[in-house]
C-alpha cells in the first residue's frame, strides 16, 4: 500500500510518501516548493515514483485496517492538528533517514579535514628538509 501526504512545513509544501508492505514501512520525503494542485501532484507521480529514494525498512509498522466511525475521525484529526512535533511513524522515519545522512556527511568532512590536515603536514615536512639541504 503506498500512501502520500502533502502538508505546508514553512516556506514549502512537503510530500511523504510511505510503501508499507507486510507490516514494514519505508518513506520518502518530496519538496514541492510553492503549493501543487492535484493534476501537479498526479504528473509528479506519474513521472517521479520510481526516481524516489525510499528510507530504509522499519519493521513491524502497525497498519490499522479497523473501520472507523467519521465524527471519530474528524476529531482524531483536529487532536493532531493540536500536537506539536513528530506525530507519524514517516516522520519519524524521515528523521532517522536525515540523522543517518548527517552523520555519513560528518564522517565524510573529519576524513577529507584529516586528509587536507596530513597533506600540510607532509608540505611543512618537505619544505624543512629542503631548507636543511641549503641551496
Amino acid at each position: 500500500m503506498i500512501k502520500l501526504t502533502v502538508y505546508f512545513e514553512n516556506p514549502f509544501w512537503i510530500g511523504v510518501f510511505q510503501s508499507i508492505e507486510h507490516g514494514n514501512i519505508r518513506t520518502c520525503k518530496v519538496v514541492f516548493g510553492a503549493e501543487p494542485k492535484d493534476y501537479e501532484v498526479y504528473d509528479f507521480v506519474l513521472k517521479n515514483y520510481y526516481k524516489l529514494q525510499f528510507s530504509k525498512t522499519i519493521i513491524n509498522a502497525e497498519v490499522k485496517t479497523k473501520k472507523l466511525n467519521p465524527k471519530r475521525i474528524q476529531r482524531e484529526i483536529n487532536k493532531l492538528r493540536k500536537q506539536k512535533g513528530i506525530a507519524t511513524k514517516a516522520q519519524q522515519s524521515i528523521k532517522l533517514e536525515q540523522e543517518r545522512r548527517r552523520i555519513e556527511r560528518k564522517k565524510k568532512s573529519s576524513k577529507e579535514k584529516e586528509y587536507r590536515k596530513k597533506i600540510l603536514f607532509e608540505k611543512k615536512k618537505q619544505k624543512k628538509k629542503e631548507k636543511k639541504k641549503g641551496h
